[in-house]
């Protein structure tokens, strides 16, 4: 009888700690779910639920709540788990690392571009990055993958395919033009090197593309990756300055030169390849082209009177240089306000934006903008919009109470998006498509 007794005080304590245990887990469970319920709600309201790009879709049917692609994200907050299941929180900030993708270890995550209310342009390309166009190849950001090490690899192995199909041959100018030089067009520079491949890359802006623009403190998130004729790179957390001396130096030590300020504007094919035009008149000769220009495109202007003035700048190059000044920035997105916190230290600024208030922000930086208004480093004018830029004086529309002001200035920044290179690519005769949610990297059963 005391034996028995005893089974039941044994079984009966491990049920209890059992039951605990489970209890405990469960309350975790319902703390975590509500926590990013409340973080889901955040991010809808500063308008950062709603992906723009590439982001994660989760199968919640074979989700398993490990939390493996939470752990594996190199971003915060960008997926958490809610109701047992893996959920997306502040998509709009996925900059599509694919982290997740591969760490999920019932594969329930792919990674899909648009969505059914908000489509995006992307040309059409096969698994050689080779276009509808015999002979014109795309890479990087404009191709759907805008993450530096997806767009460093992509340029490698876009050049790779299109060396095994060179003429050996041929009386062109060259055998590969290579358009852009961000991440992709680098990377493809380095790589026609090492394979002996005849090539020219040209840039409208400066070498870095895209990445030349950010501001010079501006931080860029990346991963390990294998630079041609360099080896890997391992850099999760670097400047662009950082960033833009490695490229410098591996170009440098390769004898590679990249020409700047060489904006292409027709692409017409030729006796078998193509002749490549630039907007300050030259022309060349070659077997292939690649393209590797960014979504942005050409910044986009205001078209309002005084624009052209010298005193009126699309990117901010040199924070750290500019002090004692009057400055208007206009734009609501982070570039603009990125670089009205950099310059609100040594200099007057004033951020024009044309909506009520701005959204889509980084959390980072909707911190760092209020905090700074609050200590009256910037002034914000919202509902407002420039109707004219003068060498000293702006006039804005004050839209809210109809009114006009006028401001003293010595430097305007516009920050208005760009102006994506969809027509230029449907002028060479790239076919262009609309993807409203569709996988653009999943598991092959």
């Amino acid at each position: 009888m005391e034996s028995f007794i005893e089974e039941i005080i044994i079984y009966g304590g491990a049920g209890l700690f059992l039951f605990v245990v489970f209890f405990i887990y469960i309350r975790k469970l319902k703390r975590e779910s509500k926590r990013v319920g409340e973080k889901i709600k955040i991010a809808k309201e500063e308008g950062l639920f709603e992906p723009v790009s590439l982001h994660p879709v989760v199968d919640v049917n074979s989700c398993i709540q490990s939390g493996a692609c939470i752990r594996a994200c190199p971003e915060h907050d960008i997926l958490g788990i809610r109701n047992g299941k893996a959920t997306a929180i502040n998509a709009s900030r996925c900059v599509g690392h694919g982290a997740c993708f591969h760490a999920c270890p019932t594969e329930a995550i792919s990674l899909h571009i648009g969505t059914e209310k908000r489509g995006v342009d992307l040309p059409h390309v096969n698994q050689f990055f080779e276009t509808n166009v015999k002979g014109i190849f795309i890479a990087g950001e404009m191709g759907g993958m805008g993450l530096i090490k997806n767009a460093v690899e992509q340029g490698r192995q876009a050049v790779a395919n299109i060396a095994k199909g060179l003429k050996s041959k041929n009386k062109l100018e060259y055998d590969l033009i290579i358009i852009g030089a961000g991440p992709a067009g680098v990377s493809a520079s380095l790589e026609a090197k090492r394979l002996k491949v005849r090539a020219l890359t040209l840039e409208q802006d400066s070498l870095g593309g895209t990445v030349f623009t950010f501001p010079r403190a501006k931080i860029v998130m990346t991963s390990a990756m294998d630079l041609p004729l360099h080896g890997k790179v391992k850099l999760y957390e670097t400047s662009k300055a950082e960033l833009l001396n490695l490229w410098t130096t591996v170009l440098d030590k390769n004898e590679i030169k990249i020409q700047e300020h060489k904006k292409v504007e027709q692409i017409i094919p030729n006796g078998g390849g193509f002749v490549v035009h630039t907007k300050d008149g030259a022309k060349y000769t070659t077997q292939r082209v690649l393209l590797g220009i960014g979504r942005r495109g050409t910044p986009r202007k205001l078209n309002i009177p005084g624009e052209e003035s010298t005193n009126v700048a699309y990117r901010l190059l040199d924070p750290e240089l500019i002090s004692g000044k009057k400055i208007v920035v206009v734009g609501g997105g982070d570039s603009a306000i990125e670089s009205a916190l950099l310059l609100a230290d040594e200099n007057q600024v004033t951020l024009s934006y044309r909506k009520d208030a701005f959204s889509r922000l980084k959390p980072r930086n909707s911190k760092s903008l209020k905090e700074a208004i609050s200590n009256r480093k910037i002034d914000v004018l919202l509902n407002s919009n420039l109707i004219s830029i003068e060498k000293k004086l702006i006039s804005i529309n004050l839209a809210e109470k109809n009114e006009e002001l006028q401001l003293e200035n010595d430097l305007v920044y516009i920050f208005a998006g760009g102006e994506l290179p969809t027509q230029f690519l449907r002028n060479v005769g790239i076919n262009i498509t609309q993807k409203f949610g569709e996988s653009l990297l999943k598991h092959e059963k």
